[in-house]
């Protein structure tokens, strides 16, 4: 399920929301809370790849978006939002916001369904275009067009999140007949995979009996996925794969299908964070701030929160502001 914010929304912590919806496209990220994805986020290498540091100094990030790289221009924006590594500055915020604005309307012109909708959460929050409903409702009629496309044509993850849209009202109106609909397309493919062998198919499954997604709602079967994916996340992360180091971290961190364990939350997140995996930078760094798992540091809490905002992270940006 969505992370949602555990306290009220200030000016740039909703910036922050909203410019990390690209990076993991309905999914939303409390600035004091860790990052973890739902389902069909998790199951998306995509969404945990190792990326390359394109804002890790102003100068390169300034560099990437004068390139016309959107996700630098909303990084950097949200830096001049926030005074992080400039002085804080509304026009220069307001200039690069729009430059992203036009980049994600380029790639949503051309059918991008991600971009569709960011677009129009862009326009919801008025950053980078003027505040307008009407075109808020129309970017996200087309992105979930073209989600219910990619859904119909088998795409579990897309199930899956086209389910939470509608379950939670994100972009459309809350429908429990849709989101049940997608949550059993969904689950059922998900079985299909997951007795394969895929960790991230048998968690998603896992979730969905424990949240009744799809399926009645059963802890034994819940109980019976999550173990199996731990056993296959260790296996893989024992061989150095990232994606499985950031699962079992999570896994470690919710206490699905292991004993809760901070400290083995944390050493799998350094596992993949070293690896470049941005989710897993912003997670250790908040773990590091509050000493969770870790002795509080807040060295090493800035050290990898920068790092996950080199990698368009925006969220980490708002959180480094708090520090």
């Amino acid at each position: 399920m969505p992370t949602q914010p555990a306290t009220p929304l200030t000016k740039f912590s909703a910036k922050a929301i909203m410019l990390t919806a690209l990076f993991a496209p309905g999914v939303f990220i409390a600035a004091n809370a860790k990052f973890t994805p739902d389902c069909a986020v998790a199951s998306d290498p995509s969404y945990v790849a190792t990326k390359k540091d394109f804002c890790l100094t102003v100068d390169a990030c300034r560099k990437a978006a004068e390139q016309g790289d959107a996700q630098a221009q909303s990084t950097l924006g949200m830096m001049y939002a926030l005074g992080q590594g400039v002085t804080q500055d509304e026009t220069q915020e307001k200039f690069w916001l729009h430059k992203a604005a036009e980049q994600y309307r380029k790639a949503a012109d051309q059918g991008d369904a991600d971009a569709q909708y960011q677009l129009g959460t862009m326009y919801q929050m008025g950053e980078g275009v003027a505040e307008d409903d009407s075109q808020r409702e129309f970017w996200w009629r087309k992105a979930i067009e073209q989600y219910r496309k990619k859904a119909d044509q088998g795409d579990v993850d897309t199930q899956y999140r086209l389910g939470t849209k509608y379950q939670m009202g994100y972009g459309v109106d809350p429908d429990d007949t849709q989101a049940k609909f997608w949550f059993r397309k969904a689950a059922g493919q998900y079985r299909k995979i997951a007795e394969q062998g895929n960790a991230d198919a048998q968690r998603c499954l896992g979730t969905m009996y424990m949240h009744g997604e799809g399926v009645g709602p059963d802890d034994t079967q819940a109980g019976f996925w999550f173990r199996k994916a731990v056993n296959q996340y260790r296996k893989a992360a024992k061989q150095g794969d990232a994606h499985a180091e950031f699962g079992l971290a999570e896994m470690y961190s919710s206490g699905y299908g292991v004993a809760l364990n901070d400290k083995q939350a944390a050493y799998w997140y350094r596992k993949a964070a070293e690896q470049g995996v941005a989710l897993a930078q912003y997670n250790l760094g908040l773990m590091y701030s509050i000493g969770n798992g870790v002795a509080q540091d807040d060295k090493q809490s800035r050290f990898w929160l920068r790092k996950a905002a080199s990698q368009g992270l925006d969220a980490a940006l708002q959180r480094l502001d708090g520090l």
